[in-house]
C-alpha cells in the first residue's frame, strides 16, 4: 500500500473503532474524518467539509418537517387507534393490528419515533387487560361482599354490568406499579400477551423502515454512497426502492407475526384472531371500550390533521410521480434536467407547514395567535437528528477519501479469491455478516464501514453492485436480538414486560426470515426491477476509473 491509501485505512480503522465501541457519541465520532484527513493529505478540508451536507440531508429536512406536523396535531395516535379498532381486542388481532399501524407510521417517521409514539397507546391496552384480569381475581375472592354492596359488580340476577364493572377495576388500577415491580399477570397467558405486544412493535417498526428511502437513516445512507460512487447509475429514486422493498415488508409482517403467535401465544388462531363477537369474552370487549375511550378523546377530526394528511398523501404522489421509469415522470415537463429531485419535494412541503396557518380560514374562533403555523421551528428542532445528518455525512467523507485514495480499489483486489462465488453466494455472506455485526453495533456505523467494502467487492467480482449493497442494506437493520441492538429495542425493552432472553429468542427467528425475504427478492423481482444479471456500464465505467 502507498502511503495515501494507508493514511485513509488509518482513518477509517479509527472512526470503525469509535463507533463500534462507542467510546465517544456517534456524531462526534464522525467528525474524526473531518480533521484527520485534511492533516494526512488526502482530502482538502473544504472538499471534507463539502461531504458532511448532501441532497439527503435535505430530504431528511423535508420529512421531519412532515413528522413534526403528524406528532404535533396527534394525527399518529388517531391512525393508530382506528387501525387498533379496526382489528379488535382478540390477542392475535390485536398484535396484527398494531403492527400494520407501526409499520406505516415507521414507512414516513423514524423507527424510534414510531415506537415512542406507539408504545404509550400499546401500554394502555395492555394496562387495561392486566388491570382486569386483576379485578377478576379480586371479584373471585370478594363475591360475597360485593353481592351485599350497592356498588358491587354483581347485580341481583347475577349478571355484570358497565358502570359496576368500571368502578371494580379502579381497585387495582392503583396497585399497578406493585403488581409490575413483582411482575405479578393475573396468568402467564396475560404476561405472552404482553410480551407479544411488546415486541410486534419493535419488529413492526423495523420493517416499516425498510419500505421507503426515508424510512431508516441506513436507507438514506445507502442512497447517497450510491448516487456518490456510481454518478451515472439512475436507478435508485424514491418509487424504485418502494416496488422493491413493499412486498419484503409485507411477507415479513406476515411471518413476523406468526412467528411471534407460535411462540407466545400458540397456534389456536380461531381462539386468538376471530373477529366474531360471540366469541369475544368480557376482559376483551372491556379492551376494545378503553380503546373507544381513547379514540373518543381526541373529538373529531381537526383542520391541522386535515392539512397534515393532504401533505403527506402530496409528498408521496410527488416522490411517486417525480421519474416512474414506466413513463414520463412531472419531471420531464421542466427544460433542464437533472435539478429537481426527491429532496426538493420534500423541503418544499416542509417549508409551506411554516407558512400555513394551523387555523382554518374564515374560522370565528378567537385565539391568541390566529396566524400561528402549522409547525414552529422548535417543533422541527425537537425531532430533528442532527446527530444523524453528522453521522451520515462522516460516512460520506470516509468514502470519498476511499475513492481519492484508492483505498477502495486495493481492497477490491485483496477479494478476488471470491472470484469462484456464485452471486448468491456473495450477497448471502454479506447479508449473514452485516446482520450478526450490527448486534452489537450500531445500524448506520455498520452500513457505513460495509458499503465501501462491498462495493469493491462488486467491482472486482464483476457483479452488480445492486445486488450486494441492497440486500446489505435491508440486513443491516435486522439487529433486534438485544437491547442495545437498536434504539426501538431499548425503547420496548424499558417498559417491563420482556427480558432478554425473550428478545435473543424471538429476534433470532425474526433475523432468519429477514435474511431469507431479502434474499428471495433480490434473487427474483429484484432482478428484472435492476437489471442484476448483467453487469452494468455505470459500474463498468466507475471500475475502469478506479483502475487507472
Amino acid at each position: 500500500m502507498i502511503v495515501c491509501e494507508a493514511c485513509c485505512a488509518y482513518v477509517l480503522m479509527v472512526t470503525a473503532v469509535y463507533w463500534v465501541s462507542e467510546a465517544v457519541p456517534l456524531g462526534a465520532a464522525a467528525l474524526v474524518p473531518a480533521f484527520l484527513y485534511p492533516l494526512f493529505g488526502v482530502l482538502k478540508s473544504s472538499e471534507v467539509a463539502a461531504e458532511y451536507f448532501k441532497d439527503t440531508t435535505l430530504l431528511l429536512m423535508g420529512v421531519i418537517c412532515l413528522a413534526a406536523s403528524i406528532e404535533k396535531w396527534n394525527l399518529h395516535k388517531r391512525i393508530a387507534l382506528r387501525m387498533v379498532m379496526i382489528a379488535g381486542a382478540k390477542p392475535g388481532m390485536l398484535v396484527l393490528g398494531f403492527m400494520c399501524c407501526t409499520v406505516f407510521l415507521s414507512m414516513w417517521l423514524s423507527n424510534t419515533s414510531t415506537t415512542a409514539m406507539v408504545m404509550p397507546i400499546a401500554e394502555a391496552v395492555l394496562q387495561q387487560l392486566i388491570c382486569t384480569g386483576l379485578a377478576d381475581s379480586l371479584e373471585d375472592s370478594e363475591s360475597a361482599e360485593a353481592t351485599e354492596d350497592d356498588s358491587g359488580t354483581i347485580d341481583d340476577r347475577g349478571s355484570f354490568n358497565y358502570y359496576n364493572f368500571k368502578i371494580a377495576i379502579e381497585i387495582p388500577n392503583v396497585r399497578r406499579v406493585k403488581a409490575r415491580r413483582d411482575s405479578q399477570y393475573p396468568t402467564k397467558r396475560d404476561h405472552m400477551i404482553c410480551k407479544c405486544l411488546s415486541l410486534s412493535i419493535t419488529y413492526a417498526a423495523t420493517i416499516g423502515g425498510l419500505i421507503t428511502i426515508t424510512g431508516t437513516s441506513t436507507n438514506l445512507i445507502f442512497a447517497e454512497q450510491f448516487n456518490t460512487r456510481y454518478p451515472d447509475a439512475k436507478v435508485i429514486n424514491f418509487g424504485t426502492w418502494f416496488i422493491f422493498s413493499f412486498p419484503i415488508a409485507l411477507i415479513m409482517l406476515v411471518l413476523t407475526w406468526l412467528w411471534l403467535h407460535f411462540l407466545f401465544l400458540g397456534c389456536n388462531f380461531r381462539e386468538t384472531c376471530s373477529l366474531s363477537k360471540k366469541r369475544k369474552t368480557r376482559r376483551e370487549m372491556l379492551s376494545e371500550m378503553r380503546i373507544h375511550e381513547e379514540y373518543a378523546k381526541l373529538g373529531p377530526i381537526s383542520y391541522p390533521e386535515v392539512v397534515t394528511g393532504v401533505f403527506f398523501i402530496l409528498m408521496t404522489l410527488l416522490w411517486f410521480t417525480r421519474e416512474p421509469g414506466f413513463v414520463p415522470g412531472w419531471t420531464s415537463l421542466f427544460e433542464k434536467k437533472g435539478y429537481r429531485t426527491d429532496a426538493t419535494v420534500s423541503v418544499f412541503l416542509g417549508f409551506l407547514l411554516f407558512l400555513i396557518p394551523a387555523r382554518r380560514p374564515f374560522s370565528s374562533s378567537s385565539s391568541k395567535h390566529p396566524l400561528a403555523p402549522m409547525i414552529t421551528w422548535k417543533d422541527f428542532q425537537r425531532l430533528m437528528p442532527w446527530e444523524i445528518v453528522i453521522l451520515v455525512g462522516g460516512g460520506y467523507a470516509l468514502a470519498a477519501g476511499c475513492k481519492v485514495s484508492g483505498l477502495s480499489v486495493w481492497i477490491g483486489r485483496q477479494l478476488e479469491p471470491m472470484s469462484g462465488l456464485p452471486p448468491w453466494a456473495v450477497t448471502l455472506l454479506a447479508c449473514l455478516l452485516v446482520s450478526a455485526v450490527t448486534e452489537f453495533a450500531s445500524n448506520p456505523a455498520t452500513l457505513t464501514v460495509f458499503l465501501p467494502i462491498l462495493s469493491a467487492l462488486s467491482e472486482t467480482l464483476q457483479i452488480n453492485p445492486l445486488h450486494t449493497l441492497i440486500p446489505s442494506t435491508m440486513c443491516v437493520s435486522f439487529g433486534v436480538m438485544l437491547p442495545v441492538g437498536n434504539p426501538p429495542n431499548a425503547i420496548v425493552f424499558s417498559y417491563g414486560h420482556v427480558q432478554i432472553r425473550d428478545m435473543v429468542k424471538a429476534g433470532f427467528g425474526v433475523n432468519l426470515i429477514g435474511v431469507a425475504v431479502v434474499m428471495l427478492a433480490i434473487s427474483t423481482w429484484g432482478v428484472p426491477l435492476f437489471s442484476l444479471n448483467e453487469f452494468p456500464a455505470w459500474a463498468v465505467s466507475r471500475n475502469v476509473t478506479g483502475s487507472l
